[in-house]
């Protein structure tokens, strides 16, 4: 089982249908990306002597070249490991030297920092980097290679989560794990048509490449937005072009669509589906979405240990106003996926039942094998033979799940996930800070904001422009504070763990007050 032979089987059934574009611009048919990507895997194999299972990453922004890419890696019977393009360089380098990566492909605009770590990451041999001179064409340009065959349980996907706390770890996604998240979205979320398109405005390293699958599974069509991210006119004029679009989007980048002009006279007949996910949205943006876009959204959730696949809440769902607790079920994440089981349980992973809230649990073929080189990590989170989520909810008598809080720390901003000891620890560094605590407040434009409470070393707190240095001298720049709040000391129990709950009560009491 080898996902890449999907594009082999596009390529010979419909060679001339439109494989990716670029904007309206179409960039390669289906037998034109079946042979870049046969030949791809064949310079992956031959001109960089790598060897089925080696791990090869790829660090760029959302362009065709991508899905090249990472196609061509697995046609090879290589593990790709995509990294969010967004991360500071000695983040990058950490999740290269982890995975043990042999190659990197990346762009331009990342070209300097990943070919700076040749030499730093002992595993890393080659860089090669898309849009400069002809490094790309010559990997391209190789003699293709058959189709490599691999397991089922063979790893595909390392999916770089920090799960809990510290550093990240790579949640291992196999071919079959890929394969039936795709399955699953057919069962749960759409049928998928030739005719359709995908829209990439979201990372590929995370969401958007997960929701990408089944319409290459599909043969629909993979647009590249030219700004290589969100822009809310661009988006508006693709869905006149390319019929039967879906995308993915964190609930920040929904609501931004819905507040732009350019879809309030919009002909949205173009669009299909719009998949949300990722973090909380707010009960009045979403019924604002649903009033501009109507019920074409569908939710998710998911976890990078199981990919995008445990509960979801269908357009069915967001459409039936007129259920009597329509409101209550658009604050919940919907009902278990077709191949999962999931539970909540207690302490002692016991079930409860419907209405009593513990932590959600979830198993199937969709779940990961574990954790790359995390025994350890790994036990602990499928224990029982469960994937321990660490996300706490419940479930009501018609079997639909609503989160009431994270067990971990985890921000989610914007759609990006934020683990505060990163931050902590970046904040750590500045000579005067002699204790930090980062918890996450409501924000109605990102969903949550990143707050830092800051004990000073000395008699003068250091000034905020210094902290944000110091932060984006380390971590990416969507992980600084967006406030700091200095404090005399920290809340802590008997133990002198930080006490978290009490910030964020803090923080909860100003904004009400204010």
């Amino acid at each position: 089982m080898n996902l890449a032979t999907w594009i082999q089987r596009h390529g010979r059934a419909r060679p001339s249908d439109p494989a990716l574009a670029n904007g309206e611009r179409v960039h390669a048919s289906w037998a034109g990306l079946a042979a870049t990507v046969a030949a791809g895997g064949g310079g992956l194999r031959q001109n960089l002597a790598l060897s089925p299972g080696d791990r090869v990453a790829i660090v760029m922004h959302n362009r065709p070249e991508y899905l090249e890419a990472q196609f061509a890696i697995w046609h090879g019977g290589l593990v790709a490991v995509p990294v969010n393009a967004r991360l500071h360089r000695d983040e990058i380098a950490y999740i290269l030297n982890d995975s043990g990566a042999a190659v990197a492909i990346t762009d331009v605009e990342h070209a300097d920092d990943v070919e700076s770590l040749i030499g730093e990451v002992a595993s890393l041999q080659a860089v090669v980097v898309v849009g400069r001179g002809q490094q790309w064409e010559w990997l391209t340009a190789s003699n293709p290679i058959p189709l490599v065959d691999r397991r089922p349980d063979d790893p595909a996907w390392l999916f770089y989560t920090s799960g809990t706390t510290g550093q990240p770890k790579g949640a291992t996604l196999t071919h079959r794990n890929l394969l039936m998240q795709s399955l699953s979205y057919f069962a749960d979320i759409d049928q998928v048509q030739s005719s359709d398109s995908v829209l990439h405005a979201a990372p590929l390293s995370h969401g958007s490449g997960m929701y990408g699958l089944p319409h290459v599974a599909r043969g629909a069509v993979s647009v590249m937005p030219t700004s290589t991210g969100l822009d809310e006119n661009e988006v508006a004029g693709l869905l006149g072009h390319w019929p039967g679009m879906s995308f993915f989007a964190a609930p920040t980048m929904v609501k931004r669509l819905a507040d732009h002009d350019a879809f309030a006279d919009a002909d949205l007949d173009g669009l299909k589906t719009i998949i949300y996910g990722g973090a909380p949205m707010y009960l009045a943006d979403l019924e604002h979405a649903l009033t501009v876009f109507g019920p074409r959204l569908a939710q998710i959730y998911g976890q990078g240990e199981t990919p995008m696949t445990i509960t979801a809440l269908s357009k069915a769902d967001h459409g039936d106003r007129g259920h009597p607790r329509w409101s209550e079920r658009l604050q919940s994440v919907g009902l278990a996926r077709t191949d999962v089981e999931v539970r909540v349980v207690d302490d002692n992973d016991h079930e409860l039942p419907a209405g009593e809230i513990g932590e959600v649990v979830v198993r199937g073929d969709v779940v990961m094998t574990g954790y790359w080189n995390r025994p350890d990590a790994t036990a602990d989170t499928l224990r029982n033979g469960w994937l321990h989520t660490g996300d706490v909810g419940s479930f009501d008598h018609d079997g639909y799940l609503t989160l009431r809080d994270r067990s971990k720390d985890l921000i989610i901003s914007g759609g990006m996930n934020i683990y505060p000891r990163e931050v902590e620890e970046a904040l750590l560094r500045h000579p005067h800070v002699g204790a930090a605590a980062v918890v996450g407040r409501a924000d109605e434009e990102w969903g949550e904001a990143v707050v830092a409470f800051v004990v000073a070393d000395g008699t003068e707190a250091p000034p905020p422009g210094e902290l944000d240095q110091v932060c984006l001298d380390h971590i990416a720049r969507y992980k600084r504070p967006k406030e700091y709040r200095f404090v005399d000391t920290l809340p802590t129990n008997n133990y002198g763990k930080v006490l978290k709950r009490e910030l964020r009560e803090r923080l909860r009491v100003d904004g009400a007050d204010s």
